[in-house]
């Protein structure tokens, strides 16, 4: 059989033949491999440069590669946090005339890391509880989407600075399975092999010594699933409100938006005796913030780093003479009551926010200082930087002074390797 690369992007499959098909991945040269660090998997994994691109290349029997990649495929459609497909390989053979394994390979998801590599040096029980947090926030995605994991744990999730917390973003689709809908038994079975599975991999990392002592892993693995029934519970209960009080169902959605989710499609019962209105939100679908944000300025950054930002927008925007500060901030409403006159535009101020305070403000840190942190979140960690300061001196020290404090007296101190983040 030829070998075959089946590409979601028709450049791809140019860059990616000069890669050494011909070799089991375990033997593949150094000179192809790019030194990143890769958490436990079943198959043999490996990070390459095809191009300019660092790519995921993994090994696995036909089957579940090509099963894997349309799955991969599926959840990209439907903007769920996962690996990027680019490809499989199939057809491949060995310098003997033996046929070799097939390839899945997914783009490398820039300034992510396992599990592991965050364990290097001991994590905070605080920032364990907000790890937690990113994978429960995962699962209730997958699960509202109709994704069975099945295989839901740390090992099989990378992780993303987002502002003060993390982002989760699921890696292995292997085991998983799309339905138009889950049953509580699917949901639930998926829950049940998060807790075992997650307090497995805390057991192990207690043995090494790399746990905190005060992490009780048993508890830890049980927490996943409190913070994933807190949050079900939220996003899809039906609410009972009286009748004619409609600002109830707003303060409802408001809720949700805090939460990072909008409300696509919502369900309103009238009972028949006219008391009462039944609430219920159908659809609902997260990156409320990101969505704000991406309108408004066109940046595309996580969550929690996009609240930090429309804050710290709405700010900026309240201080320009052109803005009506009667107005409802960015993030809630698009058009001030100005009408279209240039200056009460959201819009308009919202791109000289990121021509003359964003930009100029990230650029000013040097690249080789920035490790592997992306654009929003050097500006969440100015901004944070900023408030510490103040805080300290007791009045606002300004975005310049917290700058160049931040890249003498914080960057330097890092542990990360520095390295450019990507872009």
């Amino acid at each position: 059989m030829a070998l075959q690369i089946n590409a979601t992007n028709p450049e791809h499959p140019a860059l990616l033949l000069e890669l050494p098909w011909h070799l089991p991945l375990e033997e593949w040269p150094d000179k192809y491999l790019v030194p990143l660090p890769r958490g436990i998997s079943r198959h043999v994994v490996r990070y390459a440069r095809a191009g300019d691109e660092v790519v995921a290349v993994k090994e696995l029997a036909r089957r579940p590669a090509l099963r894997e990649y349309e799955l991969l495929r599926d959840l990209d459609r439907i903007g769920i946090p996962a690996v990027d497909p680019l490809a499989v390989v199939t057809g491949r053979t060995g310098p003997d005339g033996e046929p070799l394994e097939c390839v899945l390979i997914t783009r490398h998801l820039g300034g992510s890391m396992p599990y592991r590599s965050m364990f290097e040096t001991t994590m905070r029980p605080a920032t364990m509880h907000r790890l937690m947090d990113a994978l429960a926030v995962l699962l209730v995605r997958l699960h509202l989407a109709g994704f069975a994991w099945g295989d839901c744990s740390l090992s099989n999730t990378l992780f993303r600075r987002d502002a003060g917390a993390f982002a989760a973003y699921l890696v292995d689709a292997e085991t998983g399975d799309l339905h138009p809908e889950l049953t509580r038994g699917q949901r639930e079975y998926d829950l049940d092999l998060a807790r075992v599975n997650i307090s497995g991999e805390l057991l192990d990392l207690e043995a090494s010594g790399a746990l905190h002592p005060s992490v009780d892993p048993i508890d830890f693995g049980t927490e996943i699933c409190a913070r994933y029934q807190e949050l079900w519970k939220e996003l899809t209960r039906t609410s009972v409100y009286p009748a004619g009080k409609h600002h109830y169902i707003e303060r409802r959605i408001r809720r949700l938006n805090e939460l990072g989710f909008d409300v696509a499609e919502m369900q309103i019962e009238h009972a028949s005796n006219g008391d009462s209105v039944t609430f219920v939100p159908k659809v609902v679908d997260a990156g409320h913030h990101q969505r704000q944000l991406l309108r408004l300025t066109g940046l595309d950054t996580e969550e929690n780093q996009a609240r930090r930002l429309l804050n710290d927008l709405e700010s900026w925007m309240a201080t320009q003479d052109d803005y009506a500060p009667d107005d409802p901030p960015p993030s809630s409403r698009l058009r001030s009551s100005r009408g279209d006159s240039l200056g009460a535009r959201p819009e308009v101020l919202a791109h000289r926010w990121v021509r003359e305070v964003f930009r100029p403000t990230v650029r000013s840190v040097p690249p080789e200082l920035r490790g592997q942190m992306d654009p929003a979140q050097i500006y969440h960690e100015l901004l944070e930087h900023r408030w510490y300061l103040s805080e300290r001196a007791q009045h606002d020290i300004g975005l310049e002074t917290a700058v160049v404090d931040y890249i003498q007296r914080v960057l330097p101190k890092r542990r990360e390797p520095l390295r450019p983040a990507e872009e």
